[in-house]
């Protein structure tokens, strides 16, 4: 297990993370702020992660940066670390399944409030990295390039990557064709060559594009009835919708 944070490389030594927006919160009688960040939104197989993290008032983390600033190594040597120092953290999963069935929206809103219940306690303010709350509590703050800005965004960004990480890892042992210890899921020429020979496996979003492009008839493209509507018009839809429903039958 890696124990020591390794120097930070010359490009990372600049600017860091600070606490401006957690201490405006703080002063105004805010006393649990919770940053999350999620992490396998555009991964073609394996769950969408969201991480929550609570960092503490009068301790400060050094070397923490936003978790694609890291290397792997650098984010796993500092896991345990932010574990230890963070006053509360959690991360909540939505499955490939549920992120087909849902649709990402609802997928990383699913997984943001599964990491706040396991947190376990009632944030006064949640803040998220972009301009879009996926928290949907009405607490939400969101912050453009908040994971590179706020301590407790970038925290939760790498308590959420390494966990996701090390699940696909293990997944590796499963499906060793795709390398998912390697790309996360993501794509990349050897996820695509591997899918083309084999098809998907069973931890891939089947309602993604790239099911299109698989030359396999077998397995179809799975779609949610919003993608129906707006990929499908008039005869034409039902003309697909036909052949989709034929070819599951038969499979």
């Amino acid at each position: 297990m890696v124990t020591t944070v390794p120097r930070l490389r010359k490009a990372l030594q600049g600017a860091s993370p600070g606490l401006a927006v957690e201490r405006e919160f703080w002063q105004t009688g805010h006393d649990v702020v919770v940053g999350l960040d999620e992490v396998g939104r555009g991964s073609w197989a394996g769950p969408l992660t969201v991480g929550a993290a609570i960092v503490p008032k009068d301790r400060r983390i050094y070397k923490l940066r936003d978790s694609k600033a890291l290397t792997e190594f650098e984010r796993e040597a500092l896991f345990d670390r932010i574990a230890d120092w963070v006053e509360g953290w959690a991360v909540g999963h939505a499955s490939h399944q549920e992120c087909d069935d849902l649709g990402m929206a609802d997928a990383q809103r699913l997984a943001s409030n599964r990491a706040l219940t396991i947190l376990g306690v009632e944030p006064a303010r949640v803040l998220v990295d972009g301009n879009w709350d996926f928290v949907g509590r009405g607490t939400t703050t969101a912050i453009v390039r908040g994971d590179t800005s706020s301590l407790s965004i970038a925290a939760a960004s790498i308590l959420a990557k390494v966990t996701r990480d090390r699940m696909m890892r293990l997944a590796t042992a499963d499906y060793p064709y795709f390398a998912f210890d390697d790309n996360k899921g993501y794509p990349c020429p050897r996820h695509k060559s591997a899918l083309q020979a084999w098809g998907p496996s069973a931890i891939h979003r089947r309602s993604w594009v790239f099911m299109d492009h698989i030359p396999w008839t077998g397995v179809p493209r799975g779609l949610r009835p919003d993608q129906q509507v707006s990929l499908f018009r008039g005869e034409a839809f039902e003309d697909v919708r036909f052949s989709l429903d034929r070819s599951a039958s038969s499979s």
